[in-house]
């Protein structure tokens, strides 16, 4: 009997070894640009490395610091890319008190698109940073970064890095062995972080859909089965990721409207998505009450002068706000037609790509 035992831990022992020997590490993202430099290349200039960073790192960006701080203040900067930036203090939670006595509620979320300061959880005292599954790689849940209290969970790097979407790629690296590493192009992959809570669901307030809430727009919408790599390059930055344009699936609409040309819309430079693809989306500031940041990814657009684009909705005992799968026309067409009303709009939707 003792010998069996002896044998079975010697056995789980050995199994152990081996499969901590064998299994794959993260290797960082400057391990990529030896094969990969078009596409590390691309995902540099991408938000997705920004979404979390060092004070050290983001420091020598283009940043300005909340009323109050110093770099000497903060330990992390969490985006900075193209929207928005907003930190944490040494601790790991997140700065809502600014001014010169750090008692001002508020003005901490730097808007880049407007360079203005705009209020985050204003005066929420301890703030914990629990964003870590989306905004890093190598992400767990236990203990807490860099031993700071205010920061959940743990990651191998900071920001979204290419072995976010690809898996632990060090035997890809030792080896170059294609297998070794995760090639996912369905839309879930992008939906693990392009999402809050239930994915049936397209989260809303304010009067727009929140933050970047794509992968339930795509399954609320009319391209519910379409992949995000059908129409983008997923390691470009967003502005300049589409591969296909729209006339190449819609070519009876495009031939209905002429491709544009000689059209009215055509002269004055309006193009499929100013209406099917509107900003809906608010995640830092908002140009109008119906142009927020974000374009939507739901596409129909909904031309009953009535239709209402939002629905409430109890949860858990409180009220919650969500966007149905369409677009109304206040959205897709009074943004640029600002001294028209929903009836007018209704009437100009008849027939609109033949005009």
């Amino acid at each position: 009997m003792k010998k069996f035992v002896m044998f079975f831990m010697c056995a789980v022992v050995m199994l152990w070894a081996f499969g901590s020997a064998n299994a794959a590490e993260y290797a960082g993202s400057d391990s990529c640009f030896k094969c990969h430099p078009d596409h590390v290349n691309d995902w540099k200039v991408s938000g997705h490395p920004y979404k979390l960073q060092k004070a050290e790192t983001a420091k020598s960006w283009m940043l300005p610091l909340p009323k109050g701080y110093s770099w000497d203040d903060i330990s992390y900067v969490i985006g900075g890319a193209h929207k928005k930036s907003r930190y944490m203090d040494k601790k790991g939670y997140i700065i809502t008190m600014t001014g010169p006595n750090k008692d001002v509620p508020g003005k901490n979320q730097y808007n880049l698109e407007t360079g203005t300061w705009g209020d985050y959880h204003p005066g929420e005292k301890g703030k914990k940073y629990d964003c870590g599954r989306c905004h890093t790689t190598g992400y767990k849940k236990e203990g807490h970064q860099d031993g700071l209290e205010g920061i959940t969970g743990t990651w191998a790097a900071p920001g979204i890095q290419c072995e976010a979407c690809h898996g632990p790629a060090s035997d890809h690296v030792t080896t170059g062995d294609k297998s070794k590493v995760k090639v996912d192009k369905s839309a879930a992959l992008c939906g693990q972080c392009h999402v809050r809570g239930d994915a049936t669901k397209v989260p809303a307030g304010g009067g727009f859909i929140k933050h970047h809430e794509t992968y339930p727009e795509i399954l609320a919408g009319v391209k519910k089965n379409f992949q995000c790599v059908t129409c983008h390059n997923p390691h470009k930055r967003a502005k300049f990721s589409i591969k296909t344009d729209c006339s190449a699936c819609h070519t009876k609409q495009a031939e209905a409207y002429g491709m544009y040309k000689g059209k009215r819309m055509h002269d004055v430079g309006i193009k499929c998505i100013e209406c099917h693809m509107p900003k809906t989306t608010k995640s830092a500031t908002a140009a109008s009450k119906t142009q927020g940041d974000i374009r939507t990814h739901v596409f129909k657009i909904n031309t009953d002068p009535k239709a209402s684009m939002f629905y409430d909705e109890e949860v858990k005992g409180k009220k919650a706000t969500f966007a149905k799968g369409f677009v109304t026309l206040d959205f897709a067409c009074l943004n640029c037609h600002k001294n028209k009303d929903m009836k007018w709009a209704a009437e100009m939707a008849k027939g609109i790509h033949k005009k």
